[in-house]
């Protein structure tokens, strides 16, 4: 297209002739420079026509012919990429994957209130359509068209306890979501495989929780239904609306804390207290804890009561309580716990307050500011109205207090001197050792009867 001397461009191509890229050479000796006619004869023959990039084309023909060097790698052309058409699918709600952040600088983290498990509520969107994508045709530097794909994404389908409402799929149920060949499930059961540590964090779940390995000390359980622990529960907090059943034991280190909404089945409670609204059976033994019931209390044949507190409303059955020189165990049985504790707790609100009310009417007497006088007597009134609504409650409480006569002890073994047994507040110390007895309250006083 010239003399050899001329000024030149050497054109290459990309894969598909999506892209034209030249190397402008710059004129030899005596050669003519480059310019834009030149080039629109080389785009011409090589039909490069869609695309073009006329100002970097005419940038890199000033910069050659002015400085006398190549200028390499300039982009003449591009084309047009095709858009595929992506037809429409469910995708997961990607916050249901979102994890916490952690917190920045040097605040302390908790890594027990992480989980990695999904937990949704009912009615909350697991997936939502994305709706079909048109797709468009690419074209090439030559002008040559480039058919578009289709693309089907695999997407999620609802499974169980999941419904499908226009473009969303929601969950049935509160529980544990989990995705399994692209289908989303929602399970009302939580199943941990193995031990319940930093890996599980604490758990937290609407369902019921079945727990295969042990449970450390710290961590927390809450079941909006019953929980199974196929190993030892070392305890920290634990409520559960339905049953507890632990195979391995149950220990609480002095500070665990149960609150039962159903029935507690396990080998043994040490160091730990516990509040059950329904039975309580421990095969072994009730060690150095508190135990409350509003129903019946009952150990194995040869289980024991060691050291221990426990309330019944109905009954309470052991092979045997207390042992030599070891602390004496107290047995309650009769009367409703929660009823016992509310009263203990309205009595010892009031104790307070009248030492209270004591103290801000000394202050009233000395105080000569009329100010200070006036916060003074606001601070009185109020504590005034606190212990007559406290011993009004405790009125209530007096009133319905539940009492059950028919409750009976029965100890299959020993009981050990120094046991206290009260039967509907009626006390009954053991003062020498008993054995095989039935315990009841008869005409407002305790008795004892052999079993046969």
């Amino acid at each position: 297209m010239g003399g050899p001397n001329d000024g030149n461009v050497s054109v290459g191509f990309t894969e598909k002739d999506m892209e034209a890229w030249a190397d402008f050479i710059p004129p030899a000796a005596g050669g003519a420079p480059l310019n834009a006619r030149l080039v629109d004869m080389v785009l011409d023959k090589l039909n490069i026509i869609h695309g073009l990039r006329w100002d970097q084309i005419r940038q890199a023909i000033q910069d050659c012919n002015h400085s006398y060097r190549p200028v390499k790698d300039v982009l003449l052309a591009k084309g047009d990429e095709p858009v595929s058409e992506i037809t429409a699918f469910f995708a997961v709600n990607p916050k249901l994957y979102a994890r916490p952040r952690l917190p920045k600088g040097n605040a302390r983290v908790d890594y027990r209130t992480y989980t990695p498990f999904i937990i949704v509520r009912k009615g909350q969107v697991l997936a939502r359509l994305r709706p079909r994508r048109e797709g468009k045709n690419g074209m090439n530097v030559h002008g040559e068209t480039l058919p578009f794909q289709t693309v089907q994404p695999t997407g999620v389908r609802g499974g169980e306890n999941t419904r499908t409402e226009g473009d969303l799929i929601l969950a049935e149920i509160d529980g544990q979501m989990l995705e399994k060949n692209n289908v989303l499930d929602v399970k009302d059961t939580l199943t941990i495989k193995g031990p319940v540590g930093y890996a599980t964090g604490n758990i937290i779940f609407p369902g019921n929780v079945f727990i295969n390995g042990p449970v450390s000390d710290g961590f927390k359980i809450y079941s909006g239904a019953s929980v199974t622990i196929k190993q030892t529960f070392d305890v920290t907090d634990a409520v559960t609306r339905g049953d507890l059943n632990v195979s391995g034991g149950i220990i609480g280190r002095g500070r665990g804390l149960l609150k039962i909404g159903g029935s507690l089945k396990t080998k043994f409670i040490e160091n730990c207290r516990a509040a059950v609204r329904k039975n309580v059976l421990v095969d072994r033994a009730i060690i150095n804890s508190h135990v409350w019931t509003l129903d019946t209390i009952e150990t194995g044949d040869r289980g024991l009561i060691l050291g221990a507190e426990v309330y019944a409303l109905k009954k309470i059955k052991t092979g045997g309580i207390g042992r030599k020189d070891g602390k004496s165990s107290r047995i309650y049985c009769g009367v409703n716990f929660a009823i016992e504790q509310e009263k203990e707790k309205n009595n010892s609100l009031i104790k307070v307050l009248g030492l209270r009310i004591r103290r801000l009417r000394e202050q009233l007497e000395t105080e000569a500011d009329p100010e200070e006088r006036g916060r003074i007597q606001e601070d009185l009134d109020q504590s005034i109205e606190k212990q007559r609504e406290s011993s009004e409650k405790l009125m209530e409480l007096l009133k319905e207090n539940v009492q059950n006569e028919e409750a009976v002890v029965e100890v299959g073994g020993e009981i050990i001197p120094g046991t206290i047994i009260e039967i509907c507040h009626v006390g009954f110390p053991v003062t020498e050792p008993l054995s095989r007895v039935r315990i009841r309250l008869k005409q407002g006083l305790i008795v004892t009867e052999p079993l046969c």
